[in-house]
């Protein structure tokens, strides 16, 4: 290995040694030997880490007024269920901590190493916590998060592993910008270490996915995970196709000011850098490849082997009769068992287009239906439900005709007052005075010739020959009568025409 080689190795030490340095106060509380009132070990480094989020909350809020009581009643009330400390337990605790990141002599942490970049021993001066502000009426110190304490915090988040890849896309940026050549190279050499690691990721995730997914939950799980990475991998695709004009245009503005012949060293690292750069977006490109059949197939495919396999598994009488029989279930859940077993249910609707269809209304019989009031065979014409009914409708028909004369039948309404008046309210009361109504209103106009045709042989007979050489006439209108709370019937109007009735209205 040349000297070239060995520089380009130890280059950035010093930086990448005051990011370990960064962690040694956390190994120092590690060491404290705290214990609870029952002699449970305290977890000092892992309180130590907690309040460094806990000032980072208290940064991000702009609560600037954070001091050892602050952080004592935070550290309480999260461990108050794991260790069994008083107050001043905690205020001690949280002294101790703050003591660490920020040492009692007011100077900055020290850390002592040897620089291999320069070759002899060097310090890393850096401030976790700095003092903020300080209350003279309570003689309190308050504290915040230093540039140190920060970048602590954001080195313990995973964020590295997943946008590595985007954060080298920028830095290359930026250093091609600079003219920075010599570390382009470099910075592209390590993205090209970052999509092996992502292609070795995505190949375990391809058999994990095969291996792993035994329910709906688990697939809905790695489905949200591959349109993640597939999101990531589309928008660095981008910044590849970007980074790649950008080399080609850097190129053309070198070879239009001829610096190919002044620096020819120059030029070649541009070139290698345009090589290196499409062969690492030639393999992430097939990333991309690779996470879209993951998605469209391999995930695809395991969600049908979960299907087939639950139902080549699935035993109905050990699944579900035995776990019934043997598990005393509640009936509520005893449903919940069976709902997926039963009947889809069956709603029967009824269509207002039915009406529209064509309906045939003649039945097959051998003798055919005489369309005509109700009659009574020959054996119960002598009954006496039939006499009395008979006589029922003979007395409405009267005492209708009466009402009429004297002005008080036109409408059925106005007959059911008539009836009140006299004292015959029982009439309407009955069911047969509404059919009566009813049979009228199906016969309208009853003329001369169906009295002679049917009197004697209807229930209605004796009623009808009442109204001699007359014509009554029914009309049924919208509005409803309820006069009696059991039954109801719409309105009619109720006419009667020839010459008896004309006489009868002159004489009014």
């Amino acid at each position: 290995m040349d000297k070239l080689e060995l520089q380009e190795i130890t280059n950035g030490y010093r930086e990448r040694m005051h990011r370990l340095a960064l962690f040694d106060p956390l190994y120092e509380l590690e060491r404290k030997r705290e214990q609870d009132q029952q002699e449970l070990m305290v977890d000092m480094k892992g309180l130590g880490l907690l309040s460094l989020l806990f000032f980072f909350e208290q940064k991000l809020i702009r609560n600037y007024k954070v001091g050892t009581k602050q952080l004592a009643r935070f550290l309480q009330k999260l461990t108050e269920n794991q260790y069994i400390l008083d107050e001043r337990d905690y205020e001690r605790i949280a002294r101790t901590i703050i003591q660490i990141f920020r040492p009692t002599t007011g100077r900055k942490r020290s850390y002592s190493y040897y620089n291999w970049d320069s070759g002899k021993e060097d310090i890393i001066d850096y401030s976790i916590l700095k003092a903020n502000n300080f209350d003279m009426e309570t003689n309190t110190q308050y504290y915040t998060l230093d540039e140190d304490g920060l970048e602590l915090v954001f080195a313990t988040k995973e964020f590295y592993s997943e946008f590595q890849l985007s954060i080298n896309q920028l830095m290359l940026r930026k250093q091609l910008d600079r003219g920075e050549f010599k570390g382009a190279l470099r910075q592209i050499n390590e993205m090209r270490i970052d999509v092996e690691s992502l292609d070795e990721r995505i190949g375990k995730l391809k058999h994990e996915i095969q291996r792993s997914i035994v329910s709906e939950e688990t697939f809905a799980r790695y489905k949200q995970l591959l349109e993640d990475i597939s999101a990531r991998l589309s928008r660095e695709d981008e910044e590849f196709k970007e980074l790649r004009q950008f080399v080609k245009e850097t190129r053309e503005r070198l070879y239009s000011k001829d610096v190919h012949k002044k620096e020819h060293k120059t030029y070649e690292l541009i070139l290698t850098i345009t090589r290196e750069l499409e062969g690492v977006h030639y393999e992430h490109s097939r990333l991309l490849e690779q996470t879209l059949s993951l998605k469209n197939t391999t995930l695809v495919t395991a969600q049908e082997s979960l299907y087939y396999t639950g139902i080549q598994a699935f035993n109905f009488d050990q699944d579900i009769v035995s776990h019934l029989i043997s598990t005393p279930l509640p009936f509520e859940a005893m449903q919940g068992v069976l709902h997926p077993f039963l009947k889809v249910e069956e709603n029967h609707f009824w269509s207002p287009l039915t009406i529209l269809a064509e309906q045939n209304i003649n039945e097959e019989r051998e003798k055919p239906v005489e369309q005509g009031l109700i009659e009574l065979s020959n054996e119960d014409e002598d009954g006496p439900y039939r006499k009395n009914l008979m006589k029922k409708y003979k007395e409405i028909m009267e005492l209708f005709l009466f009402a009429y004369q004297t002005g008080k039948g036109n409408t059925l309404s106005s007959y059911l007052h008539f009836l009140d008046e006299i004292g015959q309210s029982s009439l309407y009361e009955n069911r047969y005075f509404y059919e009566f109504w009813l049979i009228l209103h199906q016969r309208s106009p009853i003329a001369q010739g169906s009295i002679q045709e049917e009197e004697g042989t209807t229930l209605l007979g004796e009623a009808l020959a009442l109204i001699e050489n007359r014509t009554l006439i029914v009309i049924e209108e919208k509005s409803v009568i309820r006069q009696f709370a059991r039954y109801s019937i719409q309105e009619m109007i109720i006419s009667l025409e020839g010459e008896e009735n004309e006489l009868l209205g002159t004489n009014d």
